[in-house]
C-alpha cells in the first residue's frame, strides 16, 4: 500500500495521445500519484525525464525518434534512474527479463487494476523494498523483436505469434489482425502504428488500408489499373489488394 504523504511522480511516454489520456484517466484515480508531465516521442522523454526527474516512467516501446530500448539507454547512467513500467500492445521473447530488470511490464488495453500493482511495485522500488532495475542489463536482454501481437476478441485477449500472422486491415476506425486460425482486434488505433510497431523485415505495406506478412505471400496476380491482387498462405488462401502506389516497393523486396 502507498504510505500516507507519499507522492509519486510519473512520467508517461506515449505516441499516441488516445492512450496517454487513457493512462491519466486511471492514474488519477490511484492515492498518492502525481503525473508530473507526458512526452509522445522517446526524444522528447528523455528531455522530460532530465528536467522532471520522475519517480515512475510509464514507457510505450515502439515509438518514432527513440524507441522505447533507446530511451533507455540514455537513462543507464542515472545514479537514481525512474522505475521503469513497460506499457505496450506486444508481448517479445524476453518477458522474463521484463519481470527481472523492469519494474513491471504491461499488455494494452491496460487493465486498471494491473496498472495499480505496477504502480505499487515500483512505489516499493522507490523505497529500496525491491532492486532498481538494472536498465543496462535489461537493454542487452530486449535485443529482440516482438513476437507476439495481442488480439482482442469477443471478451478475451488472445497472444499470437508474428509468424503466424497473414496481414492487418483497417476499416470502420478499427485494426484487424488476420492469421491462419483466427481474426481479432489489434491493440492500436490506426494502421500507421501498428505498421511501426512491427518488424520491418516481415511486413510491408501492400494498401493503405492493408500490411502483409512478406513471408506468406503466397502468389501475386495483375487485377486492373496497374493493381494486383495477393493471396496469402497458399492456393486457397485468402486474397488481398497491392495497390499500384505500394506495388513498386514490394517489387523491391520480392524481386519479381
Amino acid at each position: 500500500m502507498m504510505r500516507e504523504g507519499e507522492r509519486l511522480g510519473v512520467l508517461i511516454v506515449d505516441d499516441e495521445k488516445p492512450a496517454r489520456d487513457d493512462i491519466a484517466r486511471m492514474l488519477e484515480k490511484l492515492k498518492g500519484v502525481e503525473i508530473v508531465g507526458e512526452a509522445g516521442d522517446g526524444v522528447k522523454a528523455v528531455q522530460e525525464i532530465g528536467r522532471l526527474a520522475p519517480d515512475i516512467l510509464l514507457l510505450d516501446i515502439r515509438m518514432p525518434g527513440l524507441d522505447g530500448f533507446q530511451v533507455i539507454e540514455k537513462l543507464a547512467d542515472l545514479e537514481e534512474p525512474p522505475a521503469v513500467i513497460f506499457v505496450t500492445a506486444y508481448d517479445t521473447y524476453a518477458v522474463k527479463a521484463f519481470e527481472v530488470h523492469a519494474a513491471d511490464y504491461i499488455l494494452k488495453p491496460v487493465d486498471e487494476k494491473r496498472l495499480a500493482e505496477a504502480i505499487e511495485r515500483a512505489a516499493r522500488i522507490r523505497r529500496g523494498l525491491e532492486k532498481r532495475p538494472d536498465l543496462a542489463a535489461l537493454v542487452e536482454a530486449l535485443g529482440g523483436e516482438p513476437r507476439r501481437l495481442a488480439l482482442k476478441k469477443n471478451d478475451s485477449v488472445v497472444m499470437v505469434d508474428i509468424d503466424d500472422v497473414l496481414y492487418a486491415t483497417s476499416s470502420g476506425g478499427e485494426v484487424r489482425i488476420v492469421t491462419g486460425e483466427l481474426e481479432g482486434a489489434a491493440n492500436c488505433r490506426s494502421l500507421d502504428e501498428l505498421h511501426r510497431e512491427l518488424p520491418p523485415s516481415l511486413f510491408v505495406r501492400v494498401h493503405r488500408s492493408y500490411i502483409a506478412s512478406i513471408k506468406r505471400i503466397h502468389e501475386i496476380r495483375p487485377w486492373f489499373s496497374g493493381s494486383y491482387q495477393i493471396r496469402m498462405a497458399g492456393d486457397k488462401g485468402p486474397v488481398i489488394p497491392l495497390s499500384r502506389g505500394y506495388a513498386k516497393n514490394l517489387r523491391k523486396i520480392l524481386k519479381w
